[in-house]
């Protein structure tokens, strides 16, 4: 097994943390567990999804400009 370290925007952090807490897991366990289920994923589903959060955010930007 391989140990790496990300670094996070401290809202992203903080984000983390509150959604470790709700589930009850440390921040870690849920990032591993996350990143476990990204890999696991069909590339097929997982570029769908980011077309998706990428199209939402276009359309975010151009209401904030």
């Amino acid at each position: 097994m391989t140990t790496f370290t990300i670094i996070l925007p401290d809202d992203r952090l903080k984000k983390l943390e509150e959604l470790a807490e709700r589930f009850r897991v440390a921040p870690e366990e849920l990032a591993r567990a996350s990143l476990e289920e990204l890999l696991s994923r069909p590339l097929d589903d997982f570029q769908k999804v980011v077309e998706r959060v990428l199209s939402k955010n276009a359309e975010l930007y151009k209401r904030l400009a």
